[in-house]
């Protein structure tokens, strides 16, 4: 938790013809999203993928949960959205239909500024594919075979 946006700052600067995405959860998000400043500043063109289920750490198996729910409303990102907007002059935008994911991705690949993009996902969700603490990156545990619900929601 709190690497993937540092890291992905440090892979656009080693590879700055790449395209580079920071797919970070709402809590590692949070520990570092004070690099969004870095971001303005330096003019890095990276995209950003929240993918926001309101829970800090991970779910497991059912609805036995290894979290910290999050308190306070999740519509505490718009301030978060609307002051990157105003700063960077970049997009930040909030998903929170599937049908909405493709284009929105294919969108933010063609721009030439940096990208914030609020993915909301069913609290319970487990994103995947997922490495278990200790585990190696080989040892990745990959979506099951299991149906698709859509029900992420404002409150």
């Amino acid at each position: 938790m709190g690497f993937a946006l540092p890291a992905a700052i440090g892979a656009k600067f080693a590879r700055p013809d790449a395209e580079v995405w920071a797919v970070v959860g709402d809590g590692g998000f949070q520990m570092t999203s004070c690099e969004l400043a870095t971001i303005v500043q330096e003019k890095i063109n990276i995209k950003i993928a929240i993918i926001n289920n309101g829970y800090l750490a991970w779910s497991a198996s059912g609805r036995n949960f290894s979290t910290t729910s999050v308190t306070w409303p999740r519509r505490w990102w718009r301030p978060i959205l609307f002051r990157w907007r105003t700063l960077s002059a970049s997009r930040g935008e909030r998903i929170t239909s599937r049908a909405e994911v493709v284009s929105t991705i294919e969108s933010a690949r063609h721009t030439e500024q940096p990208v914030l993009l609020d993915f909301r996902v069913e609290q319970e969700d487990s994103v995947y594919p997922m490495v278990a603490a200790g585990a190696a990156l080989h040892d990745m545990i990959r979506r099951p075979n299991s149906p698709l619900v859509e029900s992420a929601t404002e409150p």
